[in-house]
């Protein structure tokens, strides 16, 4: 049977599919338009089976918050192309309005919650179909608290929810450190929240630093009291390439390796410990002041940080929590 335009563009309506997938759909039903759907629904599991093995490493990130609640949804897709749609931005609005409304506590939770008579994994499968990309859910983050604020960055790509011990902070308070969660990228809220096992790290790294550092320092004031540029001899290519020149002689070059291993041997089995440890602890404090929220310098005055601001705009207001999700690379 013929298939009429009118049939065609219900079953648009119904799928968003396109008018030739629709079409088809429909001649293989013989107009039959629940079975065209079940056929287009079909097709889009196909896609996404076929599609599996790709990267999805384009998507639309959003988020929204409503008095004691935030969310930020990442749905993600092959292409900016697709990513820029107006119907793809539409899903990841509808996922993250869905999360409003029904609070999940997971990811899985949230693919489950029905949607138009479907769950939001079969939405996303049946988009997938209709473009011919990847799609999944990339991520989504949630936070729970007395007041909460929301920030989508231009392009929707990057969006944070921050979440405030009191109530009723002001509406640009609020922003303000949600962009600054977006800018800055901090690790923790504080200091204490800074896992245990980054603190190690970075204070090992601030102690090899450190001694590295003073080692170096040893062995260039050899190298100068012997009558050595150290800048000709930092390196063994330096070295080589010093020689080839003729800034350097052989003569010099060995003279300079061994004052130079010799020098960085006595230095390094003589480091004063508690100088290094002081030294290092100094470094740690900078991370904590350049990674943690709220002793970040505020970007909209550096006069005070991001803690400072608070307790100005609301005595005793402190950010307890956020989130932020970035599919560019920060």
């Amino acid at each position: 049977m013929a298939v009429t335009m009118a049939e065609i563009t219900k079953l648009r309506h119904l799928t968003s599919a396109g008018l030739m997938d629709c079409k088809k759909a429909l001649a293989e039903t013989n107009g039959d338009i629940e079975a065209a759907v079940e056929i287009l629904r079909k097709k889009g599991q196909a896609v996404a089976a076929k599609r599996e093995d790709r990267e999805a490493s384009e998507g639309c990130v959003l988020a929204k918050n409503e008095g004691d609640f935030a969310a930020v949804v990442a749905l993600k897709c092959e292409t900016d192309f697709v990513a820029k749609n107006a119907g793809f931005v539409e899903l990841t609005n509808k996922i993250l309005d869905a999360a409003m409304a029904n609070r999940p506590a997971s990811a899985d939770e949230l693919k489950a919650v029905v949607l138009d008579g479907q769950t939001i994994a079969d939405l996303i499968v049946e988009e997938s179909g209709k473009t011919g990309e990847k799609m999944e859910l990339g991520a989504y983050e949630f936070i729970k608290a007395p007041s909460t604020t929301s920030y989508n960055h231009l392009g929707n790509k990057l969006a944070t929810i921050v979440g405030f011990n009191l109530e009723g902070v002001d509406y640009q308070v609020g922003r303000d450190v949600a962009m600054q969660v977006a800018s800055m990228n901090p690790v923790a809220v504080d200091r204490d929240a800074v896992p245990q096992s980054v603190k190690d790290s970075e204070y090992n790294v601030a102690v090899d630093k450190t001694k590295e550092e003073q080692v170096k320092k040893a062995v260039e004031a050899a190298l100068k009291k012997a009558g050595i540029n150290p800048n000709l001899v930092d390196s063994e290519a330096h070295i080589e390439s010093n020689i080839a020149k003729g800034w350097l002689t052989e003569e010099e070059a060995d003279k300079a390796r061994k004052i130079a291993k010799e020098t960085a041997e006595a230095k390094a089995a003589n480091l004063p410990e508690q100088m290094i440890q002081n030294i290092a602890q100094g470094r740690l404090n900078k991370f904590f002041k350049e990674s943690c929220l709220v002793e970040q310098e505020f970007v909209k005055d550096a006069t005070m940080t991001i803690g400072q601001y608070l307790d100005k705009a609301q005595k005793g207001l402190v950010a307890v929590e956020f989130k932020r999700v970035n599919l560019n690379q920060d």
